[in-house]
């Protein structure tokens, strides 16, 4: 093989070469591009870094305005109960008095009514005590044929009534 057979003669012009190559690709990559990532990709983490850290400032400030604001529904939340309490508490009053006055009303209409009822039911006793002792005055005389005093009668029939 004449390939094998020329190293020999070739091999020290390959090194050369081969050492030239590789040490230009050192030097332009190495020295002159990889720097240059480097920085770049250096520069994104101090980015990201300084990035997360606001997004970590911003998730802290905004919890504190939640918790802010949370605390203000709270304080206005009990701010409206104690209103609603004080109103359902001034309207039991109000209707409490109103109740009062119309409970008053109504006892008197009631006092009224029974004293009403008591006169009615004593001018409905006199009359059928009077209508009693006439109905027994002539009962007796019809049956008996005897003449009844009305006083007598009227005594009896209260007698018998109240008795």
């Amino acid at each position: 093989m004449p390939q094998i057979a020329q190293i020999a003669e070739t091999w020290s012009s390959q090194i050369f070469w081969m050492l030239i190559f590789f040490g230009f690709i050192f030097f332009v990559i190495g020295r002159g591009m990889v720097p240059k990532v480097m920085a770049t990709v250096e520069t994104r983490d101090r980015q990201i870094a300084s990035d997360l850290a606001a997004a970590e400032a911003a998730r802290a400030a905004a919890d504190a305005e939640e918790e802010a604001w949370r605390a203000q529904a709270n304080r206005q939340r009990a701010e409206a109960q104690a209103v609603i309490a004080k109103a359902k508490l001034a309207a039991a009053k109000a209707s409490e008095t109103r109740l009062a006055k119309a409970n008053a009303k109504l006892d008197a209409k009631l006092t009224e009514a029974e004293g009403k009822i008591a006169e009615a039911r004593n001018g409905a006793l006199k009359e059928i005590e009077k209508v009693a002792a006439e109905a027994a005055s002539d009962i007796v005389t019809r049956v008996a044929g005897l003449t009844v005093d009305a006083k007598a009668a009227t005594a009896a029939v209260k007698e018998a009534l109240h008795g």
